[in-house]
């Protein structure tokens, strides 16, 4: 027999028992009964396999993986609702692993219950080098584009918040689709945390929403092992998180052992089934790297585990432990029978909305409708015959809430809130469209509170329940949207239709002061890939961005949107919204360009109108979205901003990072705003129309007639 690993109490056992299995005298293992059962050998095989992805390009994060085993078989095996055969069936249980630096935990269930796509040769792909072209879908964190991922996860606590924002749509589609007899939507979420992602503030933020509004069907199973990557938990955080959580409005259930026994976690999930009026959180006691020599510590966090550990592991479970990949017969049925077990659930549940389709023909259509995410195109038949005119003078924020209103009750498909602002931010909705238990769980206006990362992250939760079943809406302040932004980034990367509405967003938000006045966010946002920021000069180019945001469904958009009425802006059109930047102001023979967008714009053409009186012809470009002009091709570009040495001048409230591309010289902001009016700030900060002629004559002056290409772009 070989020789066993002293850190496992096995001494003395040397000769064949009635406990002994495989070789091994598992009475004498820590944690193991005397008799192994089904259960027991589905942890085995699901720990002997994340051994081995962790050992087969030599590293990963397995320790917490391990640890979860026993969670992962009570989950996949005797809890959840779903269908290997069909990843996207409508109201499968949705499974978020938040602490996605586990993912080959998610991974190894996947193929072990029979996910298609999740080979055996996709899963020899975790943490290999993909050099050349080579591909897999086995990535270091969950990836919200692969069939059996249902939201990207990585950074900690965001997964949490998207869990909070699947449960809301599962219970706002349950309210309103529903009747008796027919549960139609009856689908759960279950989230796996770690120590890290329940001290992140985005969690903390959602958790304490969630339990506001007693999302019932909302599971946190919480990997309780006192270990994060640097150390002990205790080095950092002892706080009674179980306090925590029913201070927040949760139910608590608790797990001793959650390292071997399945029936004991499977006996808390069913108990949480039965609870309502709260969310449920499981505190689970498991331990890291368990039965490795590095287990409890920070050690089993990453990379790879001693092989005596792993050879003991797979003896045990009857394996070879020469061979790699390998998942004996037994447990490898035990884990495929969930295969055909989702094949008859989504069967009888097909059969269900056959006969709903029957009873209820009318709500059907509906449901099919938010099924296929494919609501129609009223809502761009309503932007396309809103009269501008209508607006004139009047605030982006303000126009934007008006269009906010018209569209709402005929796109169902429109849900979601401010944080705390909408009155400033010119959200409209009525008290019975509220989401909430004290009104009604068919609302689709969620308040948020002043919780503006969750906010961000819940609907991006919401958008990924189904796509395009829901298209979350957003709104606070641009300032604050820095609260946000991970959030935001997380949806622009996981291809998430959510739409921001950022208002007050310039100096022009006056007496709050600088704290309040954005003047280097815009770089964030327009530089983050697949955002769409759009900042609209008027209504009639903010009508264009609704446009863009509202038929966009690969990512999410953002409208900046200022808080104070707009001056006068010629020939704006919806439509060139599109194009990203066009000329509004056209001069024959021009010798400067202004270019500008959003609450500076008006202030450009009027300085141009002066300039050009004075002999100095001048014409005016408006810039709504860069992204969309670099969509554009070179002609189109080249007659928008000629190349023939003009001089050619942004104009913006901001810090004038992204302008470069485009221009030979920028005024814009140097430092932070100041505590003031309007008017004063704009001259304050020679950002008026009298400011920007100032700096254009002195950049000319200095300029001398050279060709300003060839001087490069400068700040004025």
């Amino acid at each position: 027999m070989p020789s066993v690993a002293p850190w496992l109490s096995n001494e003395g056992a040397t000769t064949a028992s009635p406990g002994e299995v495989n070789g091994v005298d598992n009475a004498k293992l820590k944690g193991w009964r005397a008799e192994l059962d089904d259960d027991d050998y589905a942890v085995l095989a699901l720990r002997n396999f994340i051994f081995d992805i962790c050992d087969q390009n030599g590293g990963g994060h397995g320790g917490s993986a391990i640890g979860m085993a026993a969670i992962g078989v009570a989950l996949y095996k005797y809890t959840m609702r779903y269908n290997p055969s069909n990843s996207d069936w409508f109201d499968r249980d949705r499974f978020v692993l938040s602490n996605g630096h586990c993912a080959m935990f998610l991974y190894a269930l996947n193929h072990l219950t029979g996910f298609d796509n999740w080979t055996m040769d996709e899963i020899r792909g975790y943490g290999s080098a993909k050099l050349g072209d080579y591909k897999t879908i086995c990535h270091a964190h969950p990836e919200i584009e692969v069939p059996g991922v249902e939201v990207t996860t990585g950074p900690l606590g965001q997964g949490i918040a998207n869990a909070v924002g699947l449960a809301i749509a599962s219970k706002n589609l349950a309210a309103r689709f529903n009747r008796p007899g027919f549960d139609l939507v009856s689908s759960r979420i279950y989230c796996m945390s770690g120590d890290g992602c329940l001290m992140e503030g985005v969690a903390l933020e959602a958790i304490s929403l969630a339990g506001n509004l007693q999302l019932d069907n909302l599971v946190i199973l919480y990997d309780n092992n006192q270990v994060t990557c640097d150390g002990p938990l205790d080095w950092i955080n002892t706080e009674d998180v179980n306090a925590k959580m029913r201070a927040c409005g949760w139910h608590v259930l608790e797990v001793a052992d959650g390292n071997y026994d399945v029936q004991a976690v499977t006996t808390a999930l069913a108990h949480a089934q039965s609870l309502r009026g709260k969310p449920v959180f499981i505190n689970i006691r498991t331990v890291i790297g368990v039965g490795t020599q590095v287990a409890g510590t920070h050690k089993a966090h990453h990379g790879t585990f001693d092989k005596e550990s792993v050879q003991l592991s797979k003896q045990l479970a009857g394996q070879d432990p020469n061979l790699t990949h390998v998942i004996p017969e037994k447990p490898l049925k035990y884990f495929r029978d969930c295969k055909a077990k989702g094949e008859s659930l989504e069967s009888k549940w097909n059969d269900l909305l056959g006969e709903y389709s029957t009873k209820h023909p009318d709500l059907a259509a509906d449901f099919r409708q938010a099924v296929s995410g494919d609501y129609g195109t009223k809502w761009l038949d309503i932007l396309k015959a809103t009269d501008s005119a209508q607006f004139k003078g009047t605030a982006t924020r303000d126009v934007n809430g008006s269009l906010i209103e018209a569209i709402w009750k005929d796109f169902p498909a429109l849900c979601g809130g401010g944080a705390d602002l909408v009155n400033s931010n010119k959200v409209h909705y009525t008290e019975s469209d509220v989401f909430h238990p004290s009104v009604s769980y068919a609302g689709r206006y969620v308040r948020y509170g002043i919780r503006e990362h969750a906010m961000a992250a819940i609907s991006n939760g919401l958008a990924a329940y189904n796509p395009g079943t829901f298209r979350p809406v957003t709104a606070t302040f641009l300032i604050f949207f820095l609260y946000a932004a991970p959030g935001i980034r997380m949806g622009a990367l996981s291809h998430l239709p959510v739409i921001h509405f950022a208002t007050h967003d310039s100096f022009a938000e006056g007496q709050n002061g600088p704290t309040h006045q954005p003047v280097e966010l815009d770089s964030l946002f327009r530089a983050m890939p697949n955002l769409s920021y759009m900042r609209p000069c008027d209504a009639e180019e903010t009508i264009g961005a609704w446009m863009l945001a509202l038929g966009k469904t690969s990512g999410p958009s953002m409208l900046s949107l200022g808080r104070d009425p707009t001056g006068p802006v010629p020939s704006t059109d919806r439509y060139k919204v599109a194009k990203g930047a066009y000329v509004v102001v056209d001069q024959t023979n021009s010798k400067l360009t202004l270019a500008s967008c959003g609450t500076n714009l008006h202030y450009a053409v009027a300085a141009a109108e002066l300039l050009t009186s004075e002999g100095l012809p001048t014409r005016v470009v408006s810039c709504p979205s860069f992204e969309h002009f670099d969509q554009q091709d070179q002609q189109y570009r080249d007659s928008v901003f000629p190349k023939d040495g003009s001089p050619i001048v942004s104009v913006e409230e901001y810090v004038a990072t992204t302008w470069a591309r485009y221009v030979t010289a920028s005024i814009g902001m140097q430092s932070y705003g100041f505590s003031a009016s309007n008017p004063s700030n704009y001259a304050r900060f020679g950002l008026d129309s009298e400011g920007i002629i100032r700096r254009t004559k002195q950049y000319l002056k200095d300029m001398e007639g050279k060709n300003a290409r060839m001087e490069g772009w400068r700040q004025i």
